[in-house]
């Protein structure tokens, strides 16, 4: 008694001070009321968010992004991650149930008197051949008086809720990288295009020069020049060949047909219509984005291994019941016993209570770097919709003020080729036209791909890529 006295009043002193050390505030995720955009940016009709990519109308991004979410080696090894976890999350809590195991052995011992008389009495005997076997169950169970199972419960729940976000967060990553790589692979293919048609252009301008140096009607300084941007247009035309089959390789990979030969992805030469996005308002990142989500989990795991901290201060009681059977055979005794046991034990932290303040202070700290991190990942993901959403409207109107002026160069050079198959426009300003035109093109092209892109990230700046209804609700995770 005089030992549990002292004993009983360090937990009661532990216990007062825990007030001190818990992480209680609040957590700051406020959120403007809507995002600082130009006007008519959110369109209220768009495609939801949940499979994104439908609205770009191209089946062959559907089908790609479809095959990287079943066979991508991203998309399985997050599967197996999630499977980890879930066995994870299964193993925290066996340690709250019965323990036990059944134990048995053998043995036979031959005795044999060397030098002496031998002795046999019931029971004893210092020779003859003697056989033992037992079997025993014995058992430990905790008796959670204090609330500990329930604390590692919502630790364990929290972070197997983290682990389903991480899933989806990646199998949305890897649909909005598939969906980049794809529209790179078609402004590549449109750029190649026009490289082949820049060098037929110079190459046919080389010709005219050459044979105007030739009579004497030109300057061979002419030629020469020409001939160095039909060596540039060359060269350009090659990289282009090596980007685009690099791109597709690095598709064929995302989807999992990283074998397949490359002639397995045909990449058409052309860009579709940018489309809208989905009218959203700036709150709802909080349940659509996954990391967002994720931090949030990693919180409660963090609060949830505190409160665990804090009840290690608490008495820990235990029920060790236990049964067993021995045999013994022996010379001129034989005997079968059986017994059962119930018994308990109790530990209070004495000495240990030092060490677990600076444990309970530790996870304390933990708990409050994970609530930094949640209010970081709200406010990273404000900034990423707004950002994108932003630069989105720039690339709309950049491809709008390209294609008007296209337009004009094409008109120019349909005229100066109208003028030169009824013979007032020469070869050589016909072809200096086509080449003003493709250029232009090519920056439209650009901006194009450039748009396309960007709304892949507006998309996923969003939260979009992943079913919202197969989310951990805030009851699972706690």
């Amino acid at each position: 008694m005089r030992l549990v006295s002292p004993a009983v009043s360090m937990v009661g002193l532990a216990c007062l001070t825990l007030s001190a050390c818990a992480s209680t505030r609040d957590v700051d995720t406020r959120l403007p009321a809507a995002y600082e955009l130009p006007p008519a940016v959110v369109v209220a009709d768009a495609p939801g968010l949940d499979a994104w990519w439908t609205a770009f109308d191209d089946p062959q991004l559907t089908a790609l992004i479809e095959q990287a979410l079943a066979a991508s080696p991203d998309a399985r090894s997050a599967a197996a991650r999630l499977r980890e976890a879930r066995a994870t999350r299964s193993g925290a809590l066996t340690g709250f149930l019965p323990q036990g195991n059944i134990r048995g052995s053998t043995s036979e011992t031959e005795s044999k008197v060397i030098d002496g008389t031998a002795v046999t009495i019931p029971g004893f005997s210092t020779s003859g051949d003697s056989e033992t076997q037992s079997a025993n169950f014995d058992v430990s169970w905790e008796i959670d008086l204090f609330g500990r199972i329930f604390a590692a419960r919502r630790a364990a729940n929290a972070e197997m809720a983290a682990a389903r976000l991480d899933y989806e967060a990646a199998r949305a990553s890897l649909a909005a990288g598939v969906a980049d790589g794809y529209f790179l692979a078609r402004g590549l293919a449109i750029q190649l295009e026009d490289a082949r048609a820049t060098e037929r252009i110079q190459a046919e301008l080389y010709r005219i020069t050459t044979i105007r140096a030739e009579r004497g009607i030109g300057s061979p300084a002419d030629a020469d020049r020409v001939a160095g941007d039909l060596s540039q247009a060359r060269a350009q035309v090659a990289g282009l060949e090596a980007d685009l089959q690099a791109q597709r390789r690095n598709l064929l990979i995302l989807t999992g047909r990283g074998i397949d030969p490359i002639a397995s992805l045909p990449i058409d030469a052309e860009v579709g219509a940018i489309p809208e996005v989905p009218a959203a308002i700036p709150g709802e990142l909080l349940a659509r984005r996954p990391d967002v989500r994720r931090a949030e989990a990693m919180l409660v795991s963090a609060l949830g291994r505190l409160d665990y901290a804090k009840l290690a201060f608490f008495p820990t009681f235990k029920l060790t019941p236990g049964v067993g059977l021995q045999k013994s055979d022996q010379p001129g005794y034989s005997a079968t016993i059986q017994n059962w046991t119930i018994g308990g034990n109790v530990v209070i932290p004495v000495l240990d209570v030092p060490r677990l303040l600076s444990e309970m202070k530790a996870q304390d700290a933990r708990a409050e770097q994970a609530a930094i991190a949640y209010e970081k990942a709200v406010q990273t993901a404000y900034g990423e919709a707004e950002n994108s959403l932003v630069q989105l409207a720039a690339d709309r109107r950049r491809v709008e003020l390209l294609d008007a002026g296209e337009t004009r160069a094409e008109r120019a050079y349909e005229a100066s080729r109208t003028g030169y198959v009824a013979g007032f426009t020469d070869l050589q300003t016909m072809l200096n036209n086509e080449q003003a035109w493709r250029t232009v093109r090519t920056l439209e092209t650009v901006a194009q791909v450039q748009a396309l892109r960007r709304a892949v990230q507006s998309y996923k700046a969003l939260g979009g890529g992943w079913p919202l209804e197969t989310a951990p609700t805030n009851k699972e995770a706690r």
